[in-house]
């Protein structure tokens, strides 16, 4: 068409600019590493453009400019792309008329790029909506508190000393240390002076250093259990001098827990002392800002994690308190006890002694709470349930669900006189009274965890858990023990759950869960079966729940309430306040009726809920494995601790072991009990003489201690030789000896005849008169206390009590028969 123009421009073609792209980006990504004329469409293109002039894209002609006008000239250029043949771009734009408009499509979102030049693209709304252009930009973290330390601050509180570890118990009294009470708060300049006054030295109270590092700002550190170094996560601490309109900051900085309830939304606990006298108002949950996060200011050696809130105090110089759980001290246990006894009704069947004195002396108190049984078959014939709190003096909740516990089971209520007609309750409220007091979080005043110690053999060292254990190993000869529960509290887990011991007797396989499922649907706003844990670790050998459960009670628990709140139904995202917890005592109380329904309707369906429970859990287990299990057959066969996984052990779930001063008294307490005594041999024959002849003379004394017996059962063989078959060499010497006992009998009993079974229940009654004999704890007669009828006969091995119909009588599942009723206290209470 123009053949002087094609010989001019054939060495000036340009690329295809979306192919010439297209190559960039595939070898930018290594999609594409072969060189551009080996693609067929480029060489294709490429020999169209260099043979056909009027696919030549060039915006300059040279020099010699055959078409001058640059109109007509891009007009020629771009009708020869539309009508070639061999354009298949599906770039070109249509217009309505189906004809090809002479510019490219915008690129496509893959290919798409910013460009460093061009604007962003701005947000495309819905018509209907009105926009307001505002822009926010992000700094980063929140702040976190940093620590400063007493160097840059100052020291406005600081304990003088504190025993720790390496040191000993050594001596207590009333009132602590001699002398005069020092002030260890800093003196206030005047009354424009706004530092805050700090003390921890009452009952319960552990702080051990503030210091002030802003106007309103205070770091500090709490004390811990004495006579260690560690266990720091209780805080009780008073503050006095304060500022209504300021906001204060508080930072605890060397907690010992990696995980807190505070991440989760926990508030610590504030009481005004204004607001008490004047609105009636007490504990409340106060705080904001509250972070809980590691602080990095520590030696390395242990690390510590830091608490930190801030709060504005309602009243000017008020006297307020910080609390980590709603305290409940050894002065309120006793007030509490002390109303009770002084109570004239529930002093009737509620008896407080003195279990045993703790290390610093102070009395550790049990209480038997039944109703005065009618005949003493129906005393022994009840079962018994031990319940005990506050063996870790940090977790108060357990004292709050064991007060709720006993406001309901010394009332009036007809399911309380119920339980105390068919339970003999033993209860020790308050274990480690000695750590309550000095505000310990874990451990007594021998600085061990007392629950990590229920196998002990030292009784002067650890006398609570030695004197309890002993408690529960005579109560167990006496009766049956259906339940033991001991009342703890969580710092990691939200709701009320129960630690249990998967029971490895098939006859009562998944019995142990039975009644936390039941507790779970009397309190489904509080309780969680799910959290709820029934494996044995090892490292919780000595706990009080393995321990009992190890010495016969199936039904052994831990039961664990949260420091923060519930998680479930209408408590949901709630913090528990100690009305839920006393509230749960009564449930237990409720969840006991059911347990021993006579109706087994709820004790069967719970039964069959747990195996469906535990068929889903065993499904999930070999699904997560991979594997496919035929559960028909054998799958309760499966063992329940392989299944379960372990429980969140707390910090102390390892034992510390014995102090080092107790060291050499438990070895020398080990080899008294488990040295065998080895027998001298006898090195003459004199010597194996003399222990022969004390042989005979030990036998002889025996045959004729018991032969009026023999004489006894003797002659009744003569009388009846059909039922017993006596020997024909009896010496003429013996019968001899035997006649004024038959002359004896027979006269006694002159008028009657001696059959057989009358015989057999003489002789019997005789053989349990000498094995009482030998037992004098155990009476074949009742104590007199309450019978003075010297005549009633020995009730039945298996009688039980005449129970009314809306009583719920205390079944004996598996439990051996009673043959003989025990003459203890138990008959004497009221």
């Amino acid at each position: 068409m123009f053949p002087a123009l094609e010989t001019e421009l054939k060495h000036e073609t340009l690329p295809d600019p979306y192919e010439d792209f297209m190559y960039h980006h595939l070898q930018y990504y290594g999609y594409f590493k072969a060189e551009r004329d080996s693609l067929p469409d480029s060489a294709k293109h490429q020999y169209a453009r260099k043979t056909n002039p009027r696919l030549v894209l060039n915006g300059s002609f040279g020099e010699r400019d055959l078409i001058p006008d640059p109109l007509q000239r891009k007009k020629l250029l771009y009708s020869s792309m539309l009508t070639s043949h061999l354009l298949k771009s599906r770039q070109l734009l249509h217009n309505e008329f189906g004809e090809a408009n002479p510019r490219l499509r915008e690129p496509r979102d893959l290919f798409g790029f910013f460009s460093g030049s061009a604007p962003l693209q701005a947000p495309r709304w819905p018509i209907e909506c009105e926009v307001v252009k505002e822009n926010i930009r992000h700094i980063g973290n929140e702040k976190i508190p940093e620590i400063v330390g007493e160097e840059k601050g100052t020291v406005v509180y600081q304990l003088d000393s504190v025993p720790t570890e390496g040191s000993c118990f050594s001596s207590s009294r009333v009132g602590g240390k001699r002398g005069d009470i020092k002030e260890l708060a800093v003196t206030l300049q005047g009354p424009d002076d706004n530092t805050l006054l700090f003390e921890s030295r009452f009952e319960s109270g552990n702080l051990h250093k503030a210091v002030r590092v802003d106007t309103y700002e205070y770091e500090l550190t709490l004390r811990t259990d004495l006579y260690t170094n560690k266990h720091t996560q209780w805080f009780y601490f008073r503050v006095q001098n304060t500022r209504k309109d300021a906001t204060y900051r508080f930072t605890i900085v060397n907690l010992l827990k990696p995980k807190s309830l505070y991440t989760l939304g926990m508030k610590p606990l504030m009481y005004s002392q204004l607001d008490a006298d004047t609105h009636n108002l007490g504990w409340r949950r106060e705080g904001k800002e509250i972070k809980y996060y590691k602080n990095h200011m520590g030696d390395g050696l242990q690390p510590f994690y830091c608490l930190t809130w801030t709060v504005q105090f309602p009243h000017d110089q008020d006297t307020c308190f910080f609390a980590h759980f709603y305290p409940y001290t050894y002065t309120d246990l006793q007030c509490y006890l002390l109303a009770v006894a002084n109570n004239p009704v529930q002093s009737q069947f509620c008896k407080l002694r003195t279990l045993c004195r703790s290390l610093a002396g102070n009395t550790v108190y049990l209480l038997t709470i039944t109703n005065p049984s009618q005949t003493p078959q129906e005393a022994a014939a009840k079962k018994a349930v031990v319940l005990s709190a506050r063996v870790h003096p940090g977790e108060s909740n357990g004292s709050w669900v064991m007060k709720g516990f006993l406001d309901f089971i010394l009332s009036n209520s007809p399911d309380a006189a119920l339980l105390r007609d068919i339970f003999v309750f033993k209860v020790v409220p308050m274990l480690n009274p000695d750590g309550v007091i000095v505000g310990n979080y874990r451990c007594s005043l021998a600085g061990r965890d007392l629950n990590r110690h229920y196998k002990t053999i030292l009784k002067e060292s650890f006398p609570c858990v030695w004197y309890t254990r002993n408690m529960i190993q005579r109560l167990l000869e006496e009766r049956e023990v259906l339940l033991y529960c001991d009342f703890h509290g969580h710092s990691r887990k939200n709701n009320i759950f129960l630690y249990g011991c998967n029971n490895n007797d098939r006859k009562y396989w998944l019995h142990e869960r039975v009644f936390p499922l039941m507790l779970s649907k009397n309190a489904p706003d509080k309780f969680s079966f799910p959290s709820c844990n029934f494996k044995i670790q090892k490292c919780k050998e000595g706990t009080g729940r393995v321990v009992m459960w190890r010495m016969g009670i199936v039904n052994s628990y831990t039961l664990e309430s949260t420091f923060g709140g519930s998680t479930l139904g209408s408590k949901r995202y709630t913090h528990f306040t100690t009305e839920d917890l006393k509230s749960l005592g009564y449930h237990v109380c409720d969840t006991l009726l059911d347990f021993c329904d006579p109706d087994q309707t709820k004790f069967t369906q719970c039964l069959a809920e747990l195996k469906e429970l535990l068929q889903q859990e065993i499904h999930k287990k070999f699904s997560a494995l991979g594997q496919d299990m035929d559960l028909e057959g054998s799958w309760n066969d499966i063992s329940l601790s392989d299944i379960e996984s372990s429980t969140s052990g707390s910090d102390s779930s390892l034992s510390d072991g014995l102090p080092v001063h107790l060291l050499s008294i438990a070895h020398e307490l080990n080899q008294k009990m488990y040295k065998k005594k080895k027998k001298k041999p006898l090195q003459t024959r004199k010597q194996r003489n003399e222990q022969y002849q004390k042989n005979n003379m030990i036998q002889e004394f025996k045959s004729t201690e018991y032969a009026p017996e023999r004489a006894e059962i003797a002659s009744t063989l003569q009388k009846q030789p059909t039922f017993f078959k006596t020997s024909g060499n009896t010496s003429s010497s013996t019968i001899k000896n035997e006649k004024p006992r038959m002359n004896e009998l027979n006269g006694r009993d002159k008028g009657t005849s001696l059959d057989p079974p009358k015989m057999t229940t003489s002789i019997l009654t005789k053989n349990k008169e000498r094995m009482q004999r030998k037992k004098p704890r155990f009476t074949i007669s009742c104590s007199p206390k309450r019978s003075t009828n010297t005549s009633q006969e020995q009730p039945a091995p298996d009688m039980k009590p005449n129970w009314s119909r809306n009583t719920f009588p205390a079944t004996h599942r598996g439990g051996a028969n009673v043959v003989s009723y025990p003459s203890l206290h138990i008959y004497t209470y009221p």
